[in-house]
């Protein structure tokens, strides 16, 4: 497996891991738990409307032009393709990261909204 190869698993792996951690934590006292596990679930829909796949694609092409870029400036063809694929990696990851964010942003803000105090 080369080396561009290995860094897309482990993107991929920290963001399955990522997704997972954005469970907001609320205090539930003196909450309605059906009322706030439909509210959660509407939130949810919302902050699901934030569209990952672009923004990971969109910054995984700027990361790919800047890493194919800097490897013409500094060497070769194979440098060239090196640096594309591990500026790929970075700008996807980054675009990733960024719409998991916005996400998490949306989720919370549309729980506080609805009158809960979301702790993080």
């Amino acid at each position: 497996m080369n080396e561009l190869k290995k860094l897309t698993c482990v993107v991929v792996l920290i963001g399955l891991a990522s997704g997972c951690a954005n469970e907001p934590i609320v205090d539930r006292k003196g909450v309605n738990e059906a009322r706030y596990q439909a509210d959660l679930t509407e939130c949810h829909s919302y902050a699901n409307q934030v569209d990952t796949a672009g923004e990971t694609a969109k910054h995984g092409a700027i990361g790919a032009a800047v890493g194919a870029t800097v490897g013409a400036i500094i060497g070769n063809s194979s440098t060239v393709e090196r640096g594309a694929g591990v500026g790929a990696v970075a700008g996807g990851t980054k675009g990733f990261t960024k719409a998991e964010r916005r996400k998490q942003r949306v989720l919370y803000r549309c729980l506080e909204q609805r009158g809960y105090h979301v702790l993080g």
